[in-house]
């Protein structure tokens, strides 16, 4: 590789001497700020989590034994009760002073999440975004959400039905790394001001993003005891969560995600789980080739790949495809590398070494069995240990494990099409259904498309934050992909408990009058008849 092909390195390392005014990692992870994070956190233990722009220890950490979780639920109950009763309306306005604060202090946040997952800062401010769009649309709109409800009753005008929503108690949350603050705090939100507890588990190598949206959550005025947070590995403390919670929230892997549902499931409380994809991009015969080149490259490499909801699969159209390939190709040569805390960098790195091996291993088996590299390809120990160059591969088949495994990283594997058919059907032969992407000049044509691919998501012209964004509208997976979803009223609902009271007037639901059991079974029976003549519901 030429260097005109690599992409370019920019910024500093962030543990290394830096000039003035240029923050480090010792400058944003003080001691002091550690401390006062992990105050609240109940762990008898110590761990550590690290930064992947170098792999050295950014903190020192709390780590919680199964004792330390079942304390944790023991405190969150004991302030759940009263944070239940306090008025709705001052629980959402809990979310709204937070909505203002996060935006007013996102550079605190902005370092930590590029310092804890290696994101372009950009990229970590899509985080941001969310958070505040969640916050605010549940503060303005979680009355109506969990208003009571007037419904029909068995007998109109003598059964009066009113439906309530109550909070579950305390909901255990196991947020994954990829997004530690919109996974986490941004999950959390519909849970809290619906009158929950909640007890989350971040991931070790992400809390610190987690614990500061928890402290300013706590300054917005929330009651500290109603959100707890555990630290620990994920087969010691994920299970113990599932065991004392009364509702269940998973970001996350399938694998995973199957045995906490099992879990969930032995003791009969609901889950919502939010896991894999392997998602796909349509280019349409009729598409705009320049906007479609320039929004895979968003769609692919946000995050370097490490989001649910980006594409690792394009489909283009025969027709096309030379000259899409040309432009997006061109556009991923040029993205930049980076590790530096603050804007410039289009691309950070991957989080660690795990992630690294697969991406490694999905590019290198592709290419041995005949795939072929047009950008990237090759990791990048210069830039940080964990650094990937976005990849485009050409000529993947089954069963290369890029072609259907989820890679999680900057890899995606372009094919060709010649009619929509066929590339509706070779989109849906998955067994994930997270999220998928439409291009094309005709609206109607790309609502079409988009109604027949099996997913829970589909933008048409842009890869994923219209739908994500929509926040009144609900987000989740098909099939494998998972089940529940975030946002909108589903978002809210999942965690409360729906109670129905029919308050029965003037006549019970049973023979009377003086009518006998026949009498009573062709009076009801006539009446069935009349509900319908007259359209009742």
């Amino acid at each position: 590789m030429t260097d005109a092909q690599a992409p370019a390195q920019t910024g500093t390392n962030p543990l290394a001497p830096a000039p003035v005014g240029v923050r480090t990692a010792a400058d944003v992870v003080t001691p002091e700020l550690i401390a006062q994070l992990t105050r609240d956190v109940v762990g008898s233990g110590r761990t550590a989590n690290h930064t992947p722009f170098t792999g050295d220890v950014l903190a020192d950490l709390p780590e919680s034994t199964p004792e330390d979780v079942a304390v944790a639920f023991e405190r969150a109950r004991a302030a759940q009760g009263a944070w239940a009763r306090t008025p709705l309306r001052q629980r959402a306005a809990v979310l709204l002073r937070f909505h203002d604060l996060v935006l007013e202090r996102q550079a605190e946040v902005l370092d930590l999440i590029q310092l804890e997952t290696g994101k372009a800062r950009l990229h970590a401010h899509e985080e941001v975004q969310a958070v505040a769009v969640a916050a605010r649309h549940y503060g303005r709109r979680a009355a109506a959400y969990l208003a009571p409800k007037r419904h029909t009753g068995a007998i109109p005008a003598l059964t009066k039905v009113t439906e309530l929503r109550h909070p579950r108690g305390v909901v255990g949350q196991i947020a994954p790394w990829n997004y530690p603050l919109e996974l986490s705090v941004g999950d959390a939100l519909p849970a809290f001001v619906a009158g929950n507890a909640v007890v989350m588990k971040p991931d070790t190598e992400t809390c610190l993003t987690a614990l500061w949206a928890r402290d300013l959550l706590v300054e917005a005025g929330l009651p500290a005891g109603v959100f707890q947070v555990v630290i620990g590995d994920g087969p010691v403390v994920g299970p113990e969560v599932v065991r004392h919670a009364d509702y269940v929230s998973f970001t996350g892997s399938t694998r995973t995600g199957r045995e906490i549902a099992q879990g969930a499931a032995a003791r009969l409380v609901g889950v919502s789980l939010e896991l894999g994809g392997k998602n796909a991009m349509l280019v349409l015969e009729d598409a705009d080739v320049d906007k479609a080149a320039a929004g895979a490259v968003r769609a692919c490499f946000s995050s370097a790949g490490q989001l649910c909801i980006s594409v690792e699969r394009l489909y283009v159209h025969e027709k096309i495809a030379d000259a899409f390939l040309e432009r997006f190709v061109a556009r991923t040569k040029a993205l930049r590398l980076g590790t530096c805390l603050a804007y410039g960098a289009d691309m950070g790195s991957l989080v660690g070494p795990r992630q690294l091996e697969t991406v490694t291993r999905h590019v290198e088996e592709a290419v041995a069995k005949g795939a072929k590299v047009l950008a990237g390809g090759v990791a990048r120990p210069d830039v940080g240990p964990y650094f990937f160059e976005p990849t485009v591969l050409d000529g993947v088949e089954a069963p290369m494990a890029v072609c259907t495994e989820e890679t999680f990283g900057p890899v995606v594997s372009v094919y060709r099409f010649a009619s929509e058919e066929e590339a509706i059907e070779r989109a849906n032969a998955t067994p994930y259904g997270l999220n998928s992407s439409v291009w094309t000049r005709d609206a109607r044509r790309g609502r079409e498309v988009a109604a027949r691919l099996r997913t829970g998501t589909v933008n048409i012209n842009e890869g994923y934050a219209p739908a994500y964004g929509s926040v009144q509208s609900p987000m989740g997976g098909m099939k494998d992909s998972g089940l529940g979803r975030r946002h909108g009223s589903e978002g809210i609902l999942k965690y409360t408990e729906a109670q129905t009271i029919a308050h029965q007037r003037l006549l019970p639901m049973a023979p009377s009058l003086g009518m006998d059991d026949e009498k009573y079974a062709a009076f009801m029976s006539r009446s069935l008849k009349l509900m319908k003549m007259f359209r009742f519901r």
